[in-house]
This record gives structure tokens, C-alpha cells and sequence, in this order.
């Protein structure tokens, strides 16, 4: 009786834990019902792997939880997933990683005079014209996005091809003007605005800066690089005496225009190449109340004066959601090409004797390296001119040297779009990515020959192909505002080495291939900010970031990829955008 009774004991216990575990199975077979999404039929590239020309993610939680062939992941996955999306065979990838632009600075220039589609100074003082007449007595007006080398009918009167500001005078004699460059690294203003800032015949030149003058010293209005804050910080102590509400508010309605821009391009991450503490810390805030519709990884940009008493707010790393980190600092080591700023090792060939200019003196750049190195942040430098990159990797292989217990820097130079052929392996032997913005090339493409040379040209400009060989990271991007935000004509322009306009091909012998630019667009970037564990590719465990084309990437014709269009945007698994057309 008493074995009976054990036996029989022992198959109760045998059924409860037959029960057990077919409902722990069954548990985990219902994570599946956990499921919020199946996107199918599509032509998935996921960057890391091979495509799958008939393919379907699965999302749940806003990630990706299982990636295959349509056939194999509706038979598995259909019974328990909320939505279903037919894609229709159209192409899906990670969602574009904007690897290098101003995120704020975007939405104000959407804001303000927006002169990035104008093509001559008349266009330009129509567009200021159109302004003044709306504007309050004494207003100032601000604009962005001007390039004298890329009008269609040049000024007559000109210095360096700048115009003179007399129109602007004749149009706005009451109201101050400040036109950004295109480049971000010159302006130009009217009369009323340098009398404002007091600026005379006798002001003279800040050190890394230049107020243009004619060669009788009569100043046209163009001030490049520091020689800006001689009328910028007029313009900006008004701004900072604005009540905090609305300066908030203003930056608030600028950057819901970014992340609209952001959105209707697929871009899904923006790296935004300089903030102020301040939009840090509304960045952060945003984030933390899930008030960001794209995830932004921001780099620290203050003089090194600044920045050291700052460091107890750094790093930043993943908040909200993975939707904001700041784990870089930002500074410059010279200006833009354009603007004769880019610091050469030999003169400009159009411009006999003159170098550029070194804008941030190298003991506060290795400083703030070493303030980066201190708190385990990665270093951002601009650096465009040959010198001005050979610089940088000085001191970032000084500083280095110095600290040979700290790994995995990804470090990076931002642009680095004239190297010295001697120091492109210097990029890979040191770690460093090279964050250059494709569309930059065919842009710049009309006056890169006439400022360095054909030599300088050919062998250091862009070179894409050069430091690729190299096993050097690139890190795509666009710059915007200097450039449109588009990530579509960027990849045209990185894989043709040609302009959309006149079909001027700048040595195409240095352009990229197809997998190699959606590379620099996507997983390139995530690791050039760290977070390529999270982001980049279209991996189970990653973010759902992903955007979908009209065609496809790797396969179209060269002259259709300006034809693509984005049909949808997906951000941690949630549709941001979607192409209504």
C-alpha cells in the first residue's frame, strides 16, 4: 500500500511537471503573439549579411526579433503578429545615419532666409528684399546658404569673387542683415548691421579670421571665420536677452522642422557635429519624456575653457530609449575651401602666398583631446586642408601615446577632405574615421581645382577610394545646412563623382561602390558613434530603424538613383513617415 501510494505520488508529480513545462513552452511560444509587426515581400539588405530578395522582418517592442525569407517568416510568424505590411518587393534597409550635420542650425535655416537654392547675388537680394518688406522697424534678418563659386552669373565688382554689400545697403539701409555662407565659415552683412557690431576702417583682423577688404581697405561686408563674431555676437546678445520660454520655444519650432526633414529622407539617426550645454540638456530632457521622433547622438562643442568646467555632464549615453547620447567634443582646426580658410601645407594656387588659417590654436585642441581621453568621450576635430589634417593626427597620435591603456577611441576627423597622400595610412594605423560628407565633392567640384591645383586635386581631394583602400572607416553625411539633408543625392555623388546639373565629373576614379556607400550611410556611422550594437544594420536585437525606397539601391542604373524616393521611415518600430503620393 505504502509503494502504491508512492508510485501513485510519483505520477502526480510527473503530470504537474508535465504541466509546468508545457505551459512554460507555451509561455514562450506566446512571446510571438508579443509580435507588432511583419514587413514582407520586401528586397532586404540589412547591411551586415547577404540580402534576401524575397524577405520579412519581424518587430516586437520596437525591435527586430527575427529576419528572413517571406515565405519561411509568415509560416512561423503570421499567426501571432498584430499588423502585417506587404512591401511590395520595394528595397528595405536600415534606416540613413546622417554622419555629420547641425541639427538645430537645419531647422533655423528652414526658419529663416533659406538661400541654399539661390544661383546669383540678385536671387539672393530679391530674397532679402522679400524679407525687408515684412519685417518690423530695426528686425534684424538672418539667412543662410550662399556660395559665390556657385552662382551662374558672377558680380561684377567683387574681391575673391565675394560681392560687395552696397545692394544690401539699398535694400535694408534700416534693417540689419546676416547671410551665412553656405560653408558656415564666412558671412556677409550690410551697413547697418557693422555699424551696430562698430565695425570701422580701423577695426583690425582677430587672430583666425579676416574682415574682407578691397585693396584700398574699404571692407565689403564679408567676414570669414572668427572675424564672424564681430557681427554675430551683437546679434546674439539680443537673442540671449529673449525670455527663456521663448528662446526654448524658438529652438523647439526648429527642430521639429529638422526632424520632419530628417523623416520624409529616411534618416533615422542624426550625428549632430556641435550643441551648446544648453541644447544638450533640452536634447536630454526631450529624450527622457519621449518627446524625440529620431534618435540624435551630439557632439560637445565649447572653447576648452569652457569645456573643462563643464565635464561633470559628460558623457551622456543612451537616454531615453537609446534616443539621445552626447560622448564627444567638438572643436576646429581651420575653415572651409570655399571661404579660403582650409589650412594648406603649400599656398592656395589661386591665391599666391596664402595658407588658410589655423582658427583654434593646437595646445587648446590637445587639451580638449585630453579632456576627451580623461572622461573616456570620443575627439571631433574639423580639419579640411592638408596641414589642418596632418595637425590633427599629430596630436591625436601625441595624446595617445600618452594614454596607450585606452582602446577602442574612435576617434574621429570631421570632413578630412584635403590629406596628404603621406598621411592617409596614418587614419587607419591610428584608429581614426574619417567623417566626410560625399556631396561635398561634386558641390565643391566647380573651384576645388582652381584652389589647390590639379595635383592637389587629383591625389588628396576626396579621396574616398585612397583611404578605402587604406581600411579606413567613412563616415557618410551631408553637413546640413551646408549641404541639403538628402541622403539620396549624397549617395548619387559618392558613387558617380558627378553633378546632378551640368554632369561635371570630379575623378571619378575615387568614387565608391554601391555596398560600400549604403555601408558609410548606415552601419559606418553607428560605429562612428559607438553605437553600432544598437543600430546600423538589420540585425534580431537591434532597433527597428529602417527605411524603405522606391528602388532599388544596389542594383538600379547609376543616372536612377536620383529617382529613388522614400516611401517610409521606421524609427524603434514606430512609422514616422510614410510617402502619400
Amino acid at each position: 500500500m505504502k509503494v502504491k501510494m508512492q508510485n501513485k505520488w510519483s505520477h502526480t508529480v510527473y503530470i504537474l511537471t508535465m504541466i509546468l513545462l508545457l505551459a512554460s513552452c507555451h509561455d514562450q511560444g506566446n512571446s510571438k503573439l508579443k509580435a507588432d509587426l511583419i514587413l514582407y515581400h520586401a528586397f532586404v539588405y540589412p547591411v551586415k549579411g547577404e540580402p534576401i530578395e524575397n524577405g520579412a522582418v519581424v518587430i516586437s517592442n520596437g525591435k527586430i526579433i527575427a529576419i528572413g525569407t517571406t515565405e519561411d517568416i509568415l509560416k512561423e510568424w503570421k499567426a501571432y503578429a498584430i499588423e502585417s505590411i506587404d512591401c511590395q518587393g520595394e528595397f528595405l534597409m536600415p534606416g540613413f545615419i546622417e554622419g555629420h550635420g547641425h541639427f538645430s542650425s537645419m531647422g533655423f535655416n528652414l526658419i529663416n532666409v533659406d538661400l541654399m537654392q539661390t544661383h546669383s547675388w540678385n536671387e539672393i537680394i530679391d530674397s532679402v528684399a522679400n524679407r525687408v518688406r515684412k519685417a518690423k522697424p530695426g528686425e534684424w534678418i538672418t539667412g543662410r546658404g550662399w556660395h559665390q563659386e556657385k552662382w551662374n552669373v558672377p558680380v561684377d565688382r567683387n574681391v575673391n569673387g565675394y560681392p560687395y554689400n552696397n545692394l544690401l545697403n539699398e535694400i535694408s539701409p534700416n534693417n540689419p542683415v546676416i547671410l551665412g555662407h553656405a560653408s558656415g565659415h564666412s558671412l556677409i552683412a550690410n551697413e547697418a548691421a557693422m555699424r551696430i557690431a562698430g565695425i570701422s576702417r580701423e577695426t583690425a583682423d582677430p587672430v583666425g579670421g579676416r574682415i574682407v577688404r578691397d585693396k584700398s581697405g574699404v571692407a565689403l561686408g564679408v567676414f570669414e571665420e572668427r572675424a564672424m563674431d564681430l557681427i554675430k555676437n551683437p546679434y546674439q546678445e539680443i537673442l540671449n536677452r529673449l525670455p527663456e520660454k521663448e528662446k526654448r520655444d524658438l529652438w523647439l519650432k526648429a527642430i521639429s522642422k529638422s526632424q520632419v526633414e530628417c523623416l520624409q529622407h529616411g534618416i533615422t539617426t542624426f550625428e549632430d557635429a556641435g550643441a551648446t550645454i544648453k541644447e544638450i540638456n533640452w536634447y536630454n530632457d526631450l529624450a527622457k519624456h519621449d518627446s524625440l521622433d529620431i534618435r540624435l547622438w551630439v557632439m560637445a562643442r565649447h572653447e576648452y575653457d569652457t569645456l573643462k568646467d563643464l565635464m561633470s555632464n559628460f558623457p551622456i549615453l543612451r537616454s531615453g530609449k537609446d534616443m539621445f547620447t552626447c560622448n564627444a567634443l567638438k572643436t576646429y582646426i581651420d575653415g572651409a575651401l570655399g571661404s579660403y580658410g582650409a589650412w594648406l601645407l603649400e599656398p592656395y594656387a589661386d591665391k599666391p602666398g596664402f595658407t588658410g588659417q589655423n582658427t583654434t590654436p593646437l595646445s587648446q585642441i590637445k587639451n580638449t583631446a585630453e579632456l576627451a581621453m580623461d572622461h573616456d568621450m570620443q575627439m571631433c576635430v574639423h580639419a579640411i586642408g592638408d596641414r589642418g589634417n596632418r595637425e590633427v593626427l599629430n596630436i591625436y597620435e601625441e595624446v595617445m601615446k600618452e594614454h596607450p591603456e585606452k582602446k577602442d577611441l574612435r576617434w574621429r576627423i570631421e570632413h578630412a577632405q584635403h590629406i596628404d597622400p603621406a598621411d592617409m595610412p596614418r587614419f587607419k594605423q591610428l584608429g581614426v574615421i574619417a567623417a566626410m560628407q560625399g556631396i561635398h565633392c561634386t558641390s565643391d567640384a566647380p573651384f576645388v581645382v582652381k584652389r589647390l591645383g590639379e595635383e592637389r586635386a587629383r591625389t588628396g581631394a576626396y579621396a574616398w577610394r585612397s583611404l578605402l583602400d587604406e581600411g579606413v572607416v567613412i563616415a557618410n553625411g551631408t553637413d546640413a545646412p551646408v549641404e541639403h539633408v538628402d541622403p539620396i543625392p549624397n549617395i548619387y555623388a559618392s558613387v558617380t563623382r558627378k553633378r546632378l546639373d551640368n554632369g561635371m565629373t570630379f575623378f571619378p576614379e575615387q568614387a565608391m561602390t554601391r555596398k560600400e556607400v549604403i555601408y558609410s550611410y548606415t552601419l559606418a556611422n553607428a560605429y562612428a558613434a559607438k553605437e553600432d550594437d544598437i543600430k546600423g544594420s538589420l540585425e534580431p536585437g537591434k532597433w527597428a530603424d529602417i527605411v524603405l525606397l522606391s528602388k532599388n539601391l544596389l542594383t538600379c542604373p547609376n543616372d536612377s538613383i536620383p529617382m529613388i524616393k522614400v516611401n517610409m521611415t521606421m524609427v524603434g518600430g514606430k512609422i514616422k513617415f510614410t510617402n502619400n503620393e
